[in-house]
């Protein structure tokens, strides 16, 4: 299991990442060959390069769309932001860093893993869309849940990543509301 550094041995803390890595090698347990394909497709889709593509369609497509794309990029952006700073700050190790013998399916996108930037931007854009339209909100939050749940099965977070992700994406997407004022 994931290793805990010694000033949080004995702690609440030290059980609750402890209970955390055992959640994400039990899930690891649920893995098929449809529900592989489909986790990794939904995490492609939640990467930058997708929220980008989508921004320049709306953009394209122009009219009311281009709010739309005003929504979609402020609100990943910020919670891109708010999430790498954390994982910054937090430093905690990917799962296949800091667990013996566990391989994620996909490569680590980067070193730290709390929180998840693709469970954030996803859920941000879905709080922010969802006070525009809400069955845009409703899809996109379907879409923000799928993103959140490949993200620990393709192992490359924790759950509490994952949950932390949410939460910050939450607040990101309620700023672009705000900041647009709608």
């Amino acid at each position: 299991m994931e290793s805990i550094q010694p000033l949080y041995q004995g702690t609440v803390l030290s059980r609750v990442i402890t209970r955390d890595a055992a959640v994400l090698v039990a899930v690891q347990r649920w893995r098929s060959p449809l529900a592989t394909a489909l986790f990794r497709t939904a995490s492609r889709l939640g990467d930058a390069k997708s929220w980008i593509l989508l921004w320049i369609s709306l953009v394209a497509y122009g009219g009311i769309t281009t709010r739309y794309a005003a929504i979609v990029s402020t609100s990943a952006a910020l919670a891109t932001v708010l999430s790498q700073a954390c994982k910054r700050f937090w430093c905690r190790p990917r799962p296949s860093v800091a667990i013996d013998g566990f391989r994620p399916l996909t490569e680590d996108p980067d070193a730290f893993s709390f929180p998840s930037g693709h469970t954030s931007a996803a859920v941000a854009v879905a709080v922010a869309l969802t006070g525009t339209n809400p069955v845009i909100g409703f899809a996109a939050s379907c879409f923000a849940l799928a993103v959140g749940l490949s993200r620990v099965y393709i192992g490359v977070h924790y759950p509490l990543d994952v949950t932390a992700g949410a939460l910050l994406g939450a607040f990101a997407g309620l700023l672009t509301r705000f900041a647009i004022g709608y």
